[in-house]
């Protein structure tokens, strides 16, 4: 095996595909370091333990699957945004079969703390990404939010209902984009 270093996006990269290939479980310093065609010691340049390299890995295929789309109108327009967040959790499920139960139910052994910080970092990046588009959207009705009914309070409750479609694997928004647009146009 030769020992030519490797970059840290192309390990993530290479632990990305032996997920969708193997599972989580085919995840190991070896497996990576095998997939890359380098040495172990290669991968422990870039993450000190398994640990590690798994919670760059869940933050990699977080990032991956809710990456900005290159339509930058979807950041305008609510129902376009819960479109196009609905379609990318369908997206993340082909694509990474059961990450998101898993994820959820705590994958990363006794050392979770990291696996759940990089996870509450990505969803509260998303929750942002709601509120954003809510305030930004021109068609939603000017009486839409009052004091007690805020922005950010419909925000999370989108979001419950996107952890909600998680855990059932429905990536179908019909249900949501007609409450949505119910409620703020």
């Amino acid at each position: 095996m030769n020992t030519v270093v490797t970059s840290r996006e192309d390990i993530l990269k290479a632990s990305r595909a032996l997920i969708q290939q193997k599972g989580w479980s085919a995840v190991s310093i070896r497996s990576v370091a095998v997939a890359c065609g380098v040495s172990v010691g290669s991968i422990y340049n870039y993450f000190d333990s398994k640990t590690a390299l798994l919670g760059a890995t869940v933050e990699s295929v977080w990032c991956e699957i809710f990456h900005r789309p290159e339509d930058e109108a979807v950041f305008q327009d609510t129902l376009a945004c819960i479109t196009w967040l609905y379609g990318q959790m369908e997206y993340g499920c082909i694509q990474y079969p059961g990450f998101f139960n898993l994820h959820s139910l705590g994958f990363m052994g006794e050392d979770r703390s990291d696996g759940k910080r990089r996870m509450q970092q990505t969803w509260q990046h998303i929750l942002d990404g709601l509120c954003t588009v809510l305030h930004r959207d021109s068609k939603i009705r000017p009486d839409a939010f009052t004091q007690s009914f805020t922005a950010e309070k419909f925000a999370d409750l989108l979001f419950s209902l996107m952890l909600s479609a998680f855990v059932r694997q429905d990536y179908d928004p019909t249900a949501v984009l007609e409450m949505v647009h119910r409620t703020l146009y």
